[in-house]
């Protein structure tokens, strides 16, 4: 449905430290950067996440129901983006674990990264 989503950061330097750090368990890398913007591509073969300099960020409303889910090839690479997300400065927003009013086979975890957006790891059906 979507090609890419693209969040915009005030410290693009420190966010891409935490996004290299933070979505490599997950088997996503860094893949290029922008071409007409200052930031950088996200993807396993092509660009699904895009991190950019903006000069307004959205301001971070952990009320208002936005968040990034990212997918996960088990539940050890979700346990293991939590960890590396808090590493790398994010902060706990629910440890890794099932989460079964989402579903039978529901396994996430979820950050919030050092811009104040809301980001999830995901392993299961959904």
């Amino acid at each position: 449905m979507l090609a890419h989503v693209s969040i915009g950061v005030s410290d693009l330097p420190r966010a891409k430290q935490f996004y290299d750090a933070t979505l490599e368990p997950l088997g996503f890398r860094c893949i290029r950067a922008a071409r007409s913007l200052t930031g950088w591509g996200y993807g396993r073969e092509t660009i699904g996440f895009w991190l950019t300099l903006a000069e307004r960020p959205v301001p971070a409303d952990e009320k208002s129901g936005l968040h990034f889910c990212f997918t996960a090839s088990s539940p050890e690479a979700v346990d293991a983006f939590h960890a590396a997300a808090l590493r790398a400065g994010g902060r706990d927003n629910g440890a890794p674990g099932p989460r079964p009013r989402y579903g039978s086979d529901y396994y996430a975890a979820f950050v919030v990264d050092p811009e104040g957006y809301r980001i999830e790891a995901f392993y299961g059906r959904e």
